[in-house]
């Protein structure tokens, strides 16, 4: 009767745990910004790119991805992003998506541009760089390899001819 008792309140133990990890976990994942104001930007390919993702200056998170969205007119990507009221970006700064690490989470990059005047609430930046996505660029490699013709077999047909 004594190890079940016990069995019991591990249990129990590992619930409680179990509970709050999920609760912090939840609480987390949802990060909102109450003071912000919302931007837009257009992209060719937001590969990775999900909503909740960092925007970040520096390696400093100043917003986050709302939304992402397909333009039904020229189906580009469309970001749209809160940044922090206390981050006033130049009109003419850049936006990029980068990955923390070679195979880590995507997020917005800005590169802040030199102008005098700031984005307004609800105005869309024009200077966007897409994603790199890493599989294409092995399957590039990989075919590169495969469709390749040994050059130096070429080159003896040619002196026999």
């Amino acid at each position: 009767m004594k190890t079940n008792v016990l069995e019991v309140v591990i249990g129990a133990v590992v619930i409680v745990a179990a509970s709050f990890f999920l609760y912090f976990a939840y609480v987390t994942s949802g990060e909102k910004i109450k003071d912000g104001y919302n931007i837009f930007a257009r992209f060719e390919d937001v590969s990775g790119l999900t909503e909740g993702a960092d925007v970040k200056i520096n390696g400093i998170k100043v917003g986050i991805v709302n939304k992402l969205s397909l333009d039904k007119e020229d189906y580009s990507a469309r970001a749209d992003l809160t940044i922090k009221n206390e981050y006033k970006i130049p009109e003419d700064s850049s936006l990029s998506i980068s990955t923390d690490g070679l195979m880590g989470n995507k997020f917005i990059s800005i590169s802040l541009g030199y102008s005098d005047k700031y984005l307004e609430p609800k105005s869309e930046l024009e200077d966007t760089k897409s994603s790199v996505n890493l599989e294409k660029i092995i399957d590039t490699v990989i075919n590169g390899f495969i469709n390749k013709p040994s050059s130096k077999k070429e080159e003896s047909d040619n002196t026999k001819e």
